[in-house]
């Protein structure tokens, strides 16, 4: 199944703050966690996750820090702030807004009601 970019675009936010939420991660280590989480339903590129982490880190929604990993690899670290947290409250709100419409809308007798 293909998932329309509009709909990748809306969720990226709300997905990379969540993935950040359970710890610090970098950007491989994020594009495959999506894959994982989305069972490969969702595979995002580089070209598509750099730009949503600068423009996250320049709302002041993640820090970045540049690491050393064991095999001498530099790698830059996204870590969600105090900010970024209340954010992804924010954005999980309006997302169950829409899911829940959804899911009344998908029931049986519900056209019209």
């Amino acid at each position: 199944m293909d998932i329309r970019k509009d709909l990748v675009a809306a969720s990226a936010t709300p997905i990379v703050l969540s993935i950040l939420r359970h710890g610090d991660s970098y950007g491989y280590a994020i594009i495959k966690r999506v894959r994982e989480v989305s069972g490969d339903r969702i595979a995002w590129t580089d070209g598509m996750l750099y730009p949503v982490l600068h423009r996250l880190e320049a709302a002041g929604f993640v820090r970045a820090t540049w690491k050393t990993a064991d095999n001498g690899r530099r790698r830059k670290y996204y870590r969600i702030t105090r900010q970024g947290e209340a954010e992804l409250d924010h954005l999980r709100e309006q997302w169950d807004v829409v899911h829940s419409a959804l899911e009344r809308l998908a029931g049986p007798g519900t056209i019209g009601t």
